[in-house]
């Protein structure tokens, strides 16, 4: 065991006579209900049932006397387990003790350092003209619409429109589609598509191998190899509006390009304050996790790990791009996700420690009011939506959450900010 994870390693021993009262319990049962030749049910000699059924009774017994020799030897070395025991290296010898080894991944044992009275530095964010430009932008961005261009081959960039035919080496499913988008030379784009795809024209059609990664998330192509035919349906690329007041009126309710930047100028400001007190909490924390230093269990940084990809997901759903049309080396997307995914991980463990240390809880009220909130974005009762939250259980994450909002909050007011002029 290394004191620089959270695994944990403990080799075990059920007593020979705990065992043995287990095996003729067991045995006992499996006499009653056992058809054996030759016998009357539950007439069977409980040697010959435990000759018969030898392997099904020491399963029985193992499942019965095990989880609670692990139960115990956890509670006694005051542990936390934050996943399920793995067990290994079984010895179950007859007439004998049974011996075991149980690995798990625990909380890990830290000691608070500061986290009152620290300082830090918040920019003084002032709404520029280039801000504003910047928001415009952005609405250009999400106004682009993909149109077809002619007469050139594919840059980067651009969207090739594909007609896909994979074949997997060594048999298997075909894979196809007869219209994706391929962003060409995007980070998200598996490389052999980039290699391939660029300086290809309309009408052209290309014939390469992919190979996916043994831990790629979808399981039908883990570890496989495709032979890709492509054929390039067309050419796309983003254009965006210009900015005219008609683009005004399309995408908010001003009536002059002018206004819509009056608008947007009002709206930085008014989310100032905000922004604010965002990079207060966020530093902060920072700050926190970088004065201590304990491992953090491997489960909980891979369960972070997917819950960052599946906000990519969504925030690719909710723009209207279907990821499962994407050719994406998701794989690779997750892993850099690990190193953010500690610090998350971290941040979340000394909060909780903190707010124990401070005595911080979440009232009913407190949660009853997240609930109303949630309820108006969704449409649903209250009702509705505290049952769906309880049916999930999701409603003890809802309440550490709220209790990990009002230490920061706690935290934002035990410490000092200092307001600095950002150098261009």
């Amino acid at each position: 065991m290394s004191e620089a994870t959270c695994r944990r390693e403990l080799d075990l021993e059920i007593p020979a006579e705990t065992v043995q009262k287990a095996v003729n319990r067991v045995s006992k049962e499996f006499a009653r209900v056992a058809r054996v030749p030759g016998f009357r049910p539950g007439k069977a000699p409980i040697t010959l049932i435990q000759r018969r059924f030898a392997d099904d009774i020491k399963s029985e017994v193992l499942q019965s006397l095990v989880p609670e020799q692990v139960e115990k030897a956890v509670t006694e070395s005051k542990l936390v387990p934050v996943t399920q025991p793995q067990i290994e290296k079984v010895d179950f010898a007859e007439g004998g003790p049974v011996k075991f080894r149980a690995v798990f991944e625990v909380l890990p044992e830290f000691e608070l350092g500061q986290y009152k009275d620290l300082e830090v530095e918040v920019e003084d964010l002032k709404v520029e003209d280039a801000d504003v430009d910047k928001g415009l932008e952005e609405l250009r961005d999400r106004a682009a619409t993909f149109v077809p261009v002619e007469g050139r081959a594919i840059a980067d960039g651009d969207y090739a429109q594909l007609k896909l035919n994979g074949i997997p080496m060594g048999g298997g499913e075909p894979l196809e589609a007869e219209s994706v988008l391929c962003h060409v030379g995007g980070e998200e784009t598996m490389e052999p598509f980039n290699e391939n795809l660029r300086g290809a024209s309309a009408g052209d059609k290309k014939s390469f191998d992919v190979t996916y990664p043994a831990d790629y998330p979808d399981a039908k192509l883990q570890g496989k190899t495709y032979t890709y035919a492509v054929e390039v349906l067309g050419i796309k690329e983003k254009k965006r509006p210009e900015l005219t007041d008609e683009f005004a009126k399309d995408v908010s309710d001003a009536q002059t390009l002018d206004e819509l930047r009056k608008k947007m100028r009002d709206n930085l400001e008014a989310a100032r304050t905000h922004r604010q007190n965002e990079q207060q909490r966020e530093k902060l924390l920072a700050q926190i996790v970088k004065g201590h230093d304990f491992p953090v269990p491997e489960a909980l940084v891979e369960h972070q790990m997917d819950s960052r990809l599946e906000r990519t997901v969504r925030s690719l759903a909710s723009q209207g791009v279907d990821p499962r049309a994407m050719n994406v080396d998701w794989v690779a997307l997750r892993n850099r996700q690990k190193d953010r995914s500690i610090e998350d991980v971290k941040a979340e463990l000394l909060l909780d420690r903190i707010a124990t240390a401070e005595k911080i809880e979440v009232s009913d009220e407190e949660v009853d009011k997240e609930i109303a909130t949630l309820a108006e974005r969704s449409g649903e009762s209250a009702t509705a939506v505290r049952a769906n939250l309880t049916r999930q259980g999701a409603l003890d994450r809802m309440k550490s959450k709220i209790r990990s909002e009002k230490t920061l909050d706690w935290l934002c007011s035990n410490s000092r900010t200092r307001t600095i002029t950002k150098e261009n």
